[in-house]
């Protein structure tokens, strides 16, 4: 039997400006900084990971920034837009919030809903919609009560080089059901609260160019390790070239090209963020595995600081 995935576990994105994205995806989105550690393929840039106050799969942002990244662009073979969930009621509260801190934002309507829709300062799409589906956040930073807080995501758009494979891919190998199809897009759904709508324009969108302000992969969730390689035999079924299972410290990763360009991850939801250090204290210091922990005091000097602060409004 083939395994079915809830929906995102994470997505991941490329950058320039390290204080600047910490200060605003959680000095703004008020989302929590829940690690705070090294690209392990490229020591020498932050991995920085936001999400709710527990860093729950379906809730984590997570970004290289590096200060000589070059600009990308978004298009075919990427996340095109990224989706934030909001509680029902909150998306006025957004609209205002975002104002004082010099974001423009418009609305936008597709499938039914209503998306507040926004960039930001790196350039990346992001949107925020009202959904009931999900348990609320309730890390409370920056005085957004968990009535308004972003959950986490409410999914994606995926700009697809080739809308028909992306989108028999989302149905037959991760197993996402078809929703709905209108207003130029497709709809899927993932068996989660959280992550679990997937929107694909029916046209073929023309070519991205990865780079800071761009979405470098897509990750879905496999509840276990035993889940995991079973994922990654269906993707070799499926006709793909699964790499490795890879230990990224608080998940195991396989990734993969879908046909239609976009690189997907599947991402275990164990062992999570508390594995190294405790859940009180996520985010608060650079966090290195045991082989690059000899190398602290180098790598240290070359990463910028960063600090989780409040912001002044515009």
């Amino acid at each position: 039997m083939k395994p079915v995935t809830a929906g995102i576990h994470h997505i991941t994105a490329f950058a320039t400006d390290p204080q600047g994205i910490v200060d605003f995806y959680a000095g703004a989105l008020g989302l929590r900084m829940v690690k705070k550690t090294i690209n392990f393929d490229a020591p020498e840039v932050y991995h920085l990971y936001f999400g709710d106050e527990k860093g729950s799969p379906g809730t984590i942002m997570t970004f290289f920034p590096h200060p000589h990244s070059s600009k990308g662009r978004i298009g075919g073979g990427q996340v095109g837009i990224t989706t934030l969930s909001v509680p029902p009621g909150a998306l006025g509260f957004w609209e205002e919030r975002l104002a004082r801190f010099g974001v423009e934002t418009r609305r936008s309507e597709r499938l039914g809903e209503t998306f507040l829709q926004f960039a930001d300062r790196e350039g990346m799409g992001l949107e925020i919609v009202e959904r009931e589906e999900g348990p609320l956040n309730e890390w409370g930073f920056a005085g957004i009560p968990a009535e308004q807080a972003v959950k986490g995501f409410g999914g994606a758009v995926l700009f697809s080089l080739d809308s028909a494979s992306t989108r028999r891919t989302l149905v037959d190998t991760l197993g996402l059901t078809p929703d709905v199809e209108a207003d130029g897009y497709a709809r899927f759904r993932g068996t989660g609260e959280l992550g679990n709508v997937i929107d694909v324009p029916l046209a073929n969108q023309p070519s991205g160019r990865g780079g800071a302000g761009t979405v470098h992969h897509i990750a879905w969730r496999a509840k276990d390790f035993g889940e995991h390689e079973a994922w990654r035999q269906a993707a070799a079924a499926a006709g793909f070239q699964p790499t490795p299972v890879v230990d990224r410290q608080y998940f195991n990763a396989v990734y993969f090209r879908e046909n239609g360009g976009i690189l997907f991850e599947i991402a275990t939801d164990p062992p999570g963020f508390a594995v190294d250090e405790p859940a009180d204290e996520l985010g608060g210091k650079l966090m290195l595995p045991s082989w690059f922990e000899p190398y602290r005091a180098q790598i240290e000097d070359g990463l910028l600081p960063v600090e989780v602060r409040q912001l002044k409004e515009d």
